[in-house]
């Protein structure tokens, strides 16, 4: 038997407002960052990320209440300047109105679409999955988001993905890079694309999101996500 829409995993390819809905993996255009940091991103990015997360429970790559009622997975590709565009406005919403407040759960998931180059990705997610295990995941996206460069040029090194986890506050530098030798993770970014492949999920960013028990504002919450 169905189950009804509510308590269902109901998949959303789609953007949240203000995006153009094709996302990364489409035919449409790319916004072109211009290739240099934002102020927030040289000088403030870490602070900035601290404030947003702070306080906020994270376990692996989920972010907020273990019991919240409401589950979003997000589909992400860390190159995609269109998953930049979402968690620099939209998500940041959410965190702040939502999960802080155990509203909401966010996790999330990998889905190959705006980097060209299959082992740049898998080296790009499996840095932010081993990060997870020191459940500082959420800062490591957020912080590679807010200092994504021009998409296919190259940024991404070994040493900007360093920099990166060197931003992480309470992030154990010498476990963190031993965990990326971990093909378990490797694993985990096979098993998400076939979870969206299952679901159509073809662009990015998506979304998948369940109601595990009634909540009143899930309507609000889909309106930030699709527009």
């Amino acid at each position: 038997m169905k189950r009804p829409p509510s308590a269902a995993v109901i998949a959303v390819t789609a953007l949240a407002a203000g995006l153009i809905a094709a996302g990364c993996g489409s035919k449409e255009a790319r916004p072109k960052p211009s290739g240099q940091k934002s102020a927030e991103a040289a000088v403030g990015a870490p602070a900035a990320v601290a404030a947003l997360l702070g306080g906020i429970p994270q376990h692996g790559r989920a972010l907020g209440d273990p019991a919240a009622p409401v589950v979003v997975q997000f589909f992400g590709d860390l190159e995609c300047p269109y998953c930049r565009k979402f968690a620099l406005g939209p998500l940041d919403t959410l965190i702040s109105a939502y999960v802080r407040s155990g509203r909401l759960k966010l996790e999330y998931r990998s889905l190959e679409t705006a980097t060209h180059d299959p082992q740049t990705f898998e080296a790009q997610q499996v840095a932010a999955l081993a990060a997870g295990r020191q459940n500082r995941m959420w800062n490591y996206i957020e912080l590679f988001y807010r200092e994504q460069r021009e998409e296919d040029s190259g940024y991404v090194t070994e040493g900007f993905l360093q920099g990166l986890a060197q931003q992480v506050g309470g992030l154990n530098l010498i476990a963190w890079t031993a965990e990326r030798n971990d093909t378990a993770l490797l694993n985990t970014i096979v098993a998400d694309a076939r979870a969206a492949s299952a679901a159509d999920l073809r662009t990015t960013p998506s979304f998948r999101f369940a109601e595990t028990r009634p909540a009143p504002y899930l309507a609000a919450i889909k309106k930030l996500l699709t527009g």
